[in-house]
């Protein structure tokens, strides 16, 4: 942790070998979040470069006491991506990639995506829950309306999900569990 923060503070003093540190520390990670959310490598490399600049530029304004580096650069991505698609216009693409309009269901390309089966433990309503905010990218405000239940009971539903997630990791049975933690 220390070792972080003062990589951060590199950072914030525009420290290139600090951002290319941090690069190679987290865009796995960040390009995984992006790529779920937009489904295509191209806008998916674009939009990577597009969240270090932002890394980059906005670096002062990430405050250690507010939470950790990693949940404010997804949080970055995340905006990032939803944004790209939400105004296709500033795209290189000529096709609707607007979330609200693609109502594709869900289906996992990765063995990881089946969190060794712990998904598939958790209630329905929570499957879907969490499917849409991790997997399809919506915010918390527009998958309440997809699933057509208040914003409280929503968030209610993904804090048992995540609970649920975590005592299965606690049980040894799930190790993918720990991308969801930095996530939130």
């Amino acid at each position: 942790m220390q070792d972080d923060l003062e990589l951060i503070k590199r950072l914030q003093k525009k420290d290139p070998k600090a951002l290319s540190t941090i690069y190679d520390r987290y865009s796995g990670a960040l390009y995984g979040v992006i790529l779920r959310i937009c489904k295509d490598e191209t806008q998916a490399q674009d939009l990577l470069q597009e969240t270090f600049l932002k890394i980059w530029e906005k670096s002062n304004s990430y405050d250690f006491k507010k939470g950790k580096f990693f949940t404010w650069s997804y949080r970055i991505a995340k905006n990032s991506t939803l944004n790209a698609l939400r105004n296709p216009s500033r795209l290189i693409q000529n096709e609707d990639l607007s979330v609200y309009k693609n109502k594709e269901t869900f289906e996992p390309e990765l063995d990881t995506m089946q969190l060794n089966g712990s998904l598939k433990k958790l209630e329905p309503h929570h499957q879907r829950a969490i499917e849409l905010v991790y997997f399809n990218g919506l915010t918390h405000r527009e998958a309440h309306e997809e699933m057509n239940v208040p914003l409280g009971t929503f968030k209610s539903y993904i804090r048992q999900a995540l609970k649920k997630l975590r005592e299965e990791y606690e049980k040894g049975l799930i190790i993918v569990w720990m991308i969801i933690e930095k996530m939130i």
